[in-house]
């Protein structure tokens, strides 16, 4: 990996983040993990993120992105499971039923 290198800085900030849906229900499976990888990498091309690697398992997705210095882990998951969360309950019923679609962690 390069470093990323701007006016008065060099770095390189990876954040590897991992979450689970509520319950840790298998509910990304199939249209809703396809669903869910797109609203992903477009919310981090949005915020001129890199995901580096991006695994969605039917109980918990790995996410390890690439960002600059102002961008801490919490604005990431913030953005990220936000956008996902309305999205996905917003089209399917099945995860309306869980009282969030996210874990607190």
């Amino acid at each position: 990996m390069e470093y990323q290198r701007d006016e008065h800085r060099v770095h390189l900030i990876l954040y590897h983040l991992v979450w689970t849906p509520k319950r840790r229900k298998a509910v990304l499976k199939d249209a809703i993990a396809v669903d869910c990888r797109r609203l992903i990498e477009q919310k981090c091309a949005e915020q001129g993120w890199e995901i580096v690697e991006l695994a969605i398992q039917p109980d918990h997705i790995h996410l390890f992105v690439r960002v600059w210095p102002s961008v801490s882990a919490a604005d990431v998951v913030k953005a990220v499971k936000g956008l996902t969360s309305h999205e996905l309950r917003e089209r399917y019923a099945v995860l309306r039923k869980l009282p969030s679609l996210w874990t607190r962690s």
